[in-house]
């Protein structure tokens, strides 16, 4: 007999019964017994299990900004304001913020887009960014975390009630929770494969490929990437946004450029650029034509706050009715955490020269800088001495993403056990060492091959017992199947 209620919520909720269950959460939930078992005193080859699947630089062990903590914990406890203990910059933040807030509260809810003061500094944050490229308060909304924009944004234009269902150009690989967000909403994955061979290019011809392969069964409207990349570290140059955007503009898609890693871009050849940055100063029709979407967030780069939930999406070319029913869609929507909103003000006004807390906050900078240039150097020398992989150069993000050259032999044991050859060997890596990885299937790849995603935002002690335990298991692995 069916459980009580469950005919009805297949009926009610059919879109979500279609997810396939994460393989990254089956890890998390074995990596979790294990170190239940380990404080139970089950003895292992290992003393403690590290999960370094999620894209978060708090749980590796990177220390928060003191100057953010010091102000979220200043308009969390007021009271804090009469310590002498603080910096004088700090405490004039702090109240700067709280004064925002209605009732001087961080409790109060507030607008639909945010404090209006802190999506101004928002504002003026994009436009220095941008070289003075205008951006307009009015086109940006903050919510709790880039995810919580972008699928928001997804419903603007996802349609499940036409006979042909909403596409969207998605990159292979790529996050996985934006393709768990579309196929919730009845959208449509529409996925183009980076050049892995050339450092995951973005190639227009491939992007062409997948459109014109996806016309016969849904309705293409818009293009996702990722810059820079997730999972892969790829950095895009300008030609290669100008290809893009030409491409969007030909074909008539929205973009949505996901630039939640612009901060961390470690390769001293590359840069960051926006989409919106060389969108306007590509010209008309260009400028005033390509609808676009983009999105940051509080919980990567150098700030790392995962758990405090901030990010925004900036509208740009949007028709004013559009517009007017984004506003009413973000309605419908709690208000973003007002701690997420506070350091979101920080990440648009961190401390200038001249300001009390700017040594400590520069010199904090400076060392996270270090830290991830430092432990792409080593991931890059370790990956690239174990024989059956290989990585492309990481320009930028916070991950790893290298290639496994399984023999035929390890592909036809992982197909016995009814897994994908890269969750296999990721579940052996996490039994055996100790070392929770994510699976490449997580995020895609072509067919035939077979990758893992490690994050790099951790301590410089953390990442060599990382890399240490990789590279143990994987000679023994070599040995007994290469």
């Amino acid at each position: 007999m069916q459980p009580i209620g469950m005919s009805l919520l297949r009926e009610v909720s059919p879109r979500l019964w279609s997810i396939r269950s994460s393989e990254q959460v089956a890890l998390a939930k074995r990596a979790a017994q294990i170190t239940a078992e380990l404080q139970q005193g089950v003895k292992k080859p290992y003393k403690d299990v590290i999960d370094v699947s999620w894209g978060d630089a708090h749980r590796g062990g990177l220390k928060p900004l003191t100057f953010v903590r010091q102000v979220i914990a200043s308009c969390l406890y007021p009271s804090l304001l009469n310590s002498e203990s603080l910096p004088i910059d700090v405490q004039q933040k702090a109240q700067n913020l709280l004064g925002c807030c209605e009732g001087g509260s961080v409790g109060a809810y507030t607008s639909t887009c945010g404090i209006p003061k802190i999506v101004r500094s928002v504002s003026e944050f994009i436009s220095r960014r941008d070289g003075g490229v205008e951006s307009l308060p009015e086109n940006i909304f903050i919510t709790s975390g880039s995810q919580r924009s972008l699928m928001m944004v997804l419903k603007l234009f996802v349609q499940t009630e036409r006979s042909a269902r909403t596409g969207v150009l998605v990159p292979v690989p790529s996050y996985p929770y934006f393709n768990m967000a579309l196929s919730m909403l009845g959208g449509v994955m529409v996925p183009y494969y980076l050049d892995e061979e050339h450092g995951w290019d973005v190639k227009v011809d491939e992007l062409r490929r997948a459109l014109h392969a996806a016309r016969g069964h849904c309705n293409p409207m818009a293009l996702y990437i990722t810059n820079p990349g997730n999972p892969t570290g790829h950095v895009q140059n300008r030609k290669s946004i100008e290809d893009v955007i030409q491409f969007a503009a030909e074909e008539n898609l929205f973009l949505l450029a996901d630039e939640v890693y612009q901060d961390s871009v470690h390769d001293p050849e590359s840069d960051f650029i926006s989409y919106k940055k060389v969108l306007f100063e590509m010209g008309p029709p260009y400028s005033n034509s390509v609808e676009l979407a983009s999105f940051n967030s509080i919980s990567k780069g150098y700030f790392g706050e995962c758990g405090v939930r901030g990010g925004y999406v900036e509208f740009v070319n949007l028709d004013p009715t559009v517009m007017e029913c984004a506003y009413t869609l973000f309605s419908t929507d709690t208000c973003a955490s007002v701690l997420g909103q506070i350091t979101l003000d920080i990440l648009a006004h961190p401390p200038q020269p001249g300001d009390p807390s700017y040594p400590i906050f520069s010199e904090e900078i400076r060392a996270m800088k270090d830290t991830m240039i430092s432990n792409v150097h080593r991931v890059q020398e370790v990956i690239g001495s174990l024989p059956g992989m290989s990585c492309q150069p990481i320009k930028g993000a916070i991950f790893a993403f290298p290639q496994l050259h399984l023999p035929p032999s390890a592909v036809q044991q992982a197909e016995k056990a009814g897994v994908n050859p890269d969750v296999w060997y990721s579940s052996c890596l996490l039994d055996e060492a100790g070392l929770c990885v994510g699976p490449g299937c997580e995020h895609g790849q072509r067919e035939g091959t077979h990758h893992i995603r490690l994050c790099i935002a951790t301590t410089q002690e953390n990442l060599e017992e990382v890399l240490t335990r990789l590279s143990a298991f994987h000679l023994s692995f070599k040995s007994r199947f290469f």
